[in-house]
């Protein structure tokens, strides 16, 4: 993430965090098609520090009105919000950066959701468990990762295999296959490669056997999620651009009736960035910021985001979560925000402003 400007007396501090101002001090609203906000969550309990990072969301195929939404806070743990941002649980398991989740992994001869968090300060995933059932979620166990900080962090599915890949803050990539072993995860070593310089999101493609990695200050690049396939790559889209404003910041797909959309953070300028990508080649379809609307105010210096196609409790064709750097309306454009949390989108209002 970027690092602001700080004073010379924060630079005299030994003790001082760069990663405890806000990113984006000094930005103002996104400059992407307005798009409102549907509802928001409690601001994350840590406070006048750079603090909520990313989301997850699982709806319950059975019933889609009930799940849940993950959100991470980088200094203190994790989140989990009902689907309308209501607080249901925390987990003071932190530092935690980046969240995903896959559905139907079995431990102990249940049917579970995995989810997996990037944690820093123990250099590991941490996995939880929630239980489809009741909703609750545990601590399951973590497993040691060696790259140069446990950084972004995505999952997803390769055949049987739960696929891992853990993103380095130097741009060092890991990848794992992840299994139940006595009851505890285990993750064998599968890939690893460099991506060339500071890099965070990440999301897999299940569907197209493929994983997009958001390099800060260069861009989107696409890889194989074969380990054969190593560190080929292609880019998708460079920044800065038109499009991306680094830093480029978290990576999200949504499906939706056969149709496959990849979403960006543009935390350069708040937007979000949007492409088709079941095709043949990516095909650009168009940025969006969110602006004000029901009573919430508007997402500035976004970071991480996350989105779900389909029902989602009250969001019939899907939701976007996005982390919003100001959670408070009227505080000033310079210097550490006093609350961060996340902000819910309705698909169907990004669909009408970009003309999907």
């Amino acid at each position: 993430m970027t690092v602001v400007a700080i004073s010379s007396l924060a630079m005299g501090c030994a003790a001082f965090d760069p990663e405890s101002v806000s990113d984006s001090a000094g930005m103002t609203l996104g400059t992407g098609t307005p798009v409102p906000a549907a509802a928001e969550t409690a601001a994350v309990g840590t406070k006048a520090r750079d603090a909520a990072d990313d989301p997850e969301i699982w709806a319950d195929p059975r019933d889609p009105s009930r799940g849940a939404i993950f959100g991470t806070d980088k200094k203190a743990g994790l989140y989990v919000y009902d689907l309308a941002g209501k607080d249901l649980q925390f987990l003071p398991e932190g530092p935690l950066n980046n969240v995903d989740l896959r559905d139907g992994f079995t431990v102990n001869g249940k049917a579970q959701v995995l989810v997996g968090a990037s944690d820093r300060a123990r250099g590991a995933i941490g996995f939880f468990l929630l239980d489809p059932d009741s909703l609750a979620v545990t601590l399951w166990g973590r497993t040691p990762v060696q790259v140069s900080e446990p950084y972004g962090f995505c999952m997803g599915r390769s055949g049987a295999d739960t696929i891992a890949v853990m993103v380095g803050k130097d741009g060092d990539v890991a990848q794992f296959t992840i299994t139940d072993q006595g009851g505890k995860p285990a993750a064998q070593l599968t890939r690893t490669f460099a991506v060339g310089s500071q890099s965070e999101g990440c999301v897999v493609d299940d569907a197209a056997g493929v994983l997009y990695v958001g390099e800060e200050a260069k861009g989107i690049w696409r890889y194989s999620l074969d380990p054969a396939t190593g560190s080929a790559r292609t880019l998708l889209a460079g920044a800065p651009s038109e499009i991306l404003k680094p830093d480029v910041e978290g990576l999200t797909l949504l499906r939706e009736a056969g149709k496959t959309y990849l979403l960006a953070s543009s935390q350069g300028d708040s937007a979000f960035a949007v492409w088709r990508v079941d095709g043949a080649e990516p095909a650009y379809a168009g940025r969006f910021s969110v602006v004000p609307g029901a009573g919430v105010d508007a997402v500035t210096g976004t970071d991480g985001l996350a989105a779900l196609g389909g029902p989602v409790g009250a969001f019939p064709e899907g939701l976007i979560v996005v982390q919003d750097d100001s959670d408070t309306d009227g505080e000033t454009t310079t210097g550490p925000r006093a609350r961060q949390n996340f902000k819910l989108v309705d698909w169907r209002a990004v669909k009408a402003a970009l003309g999907l």
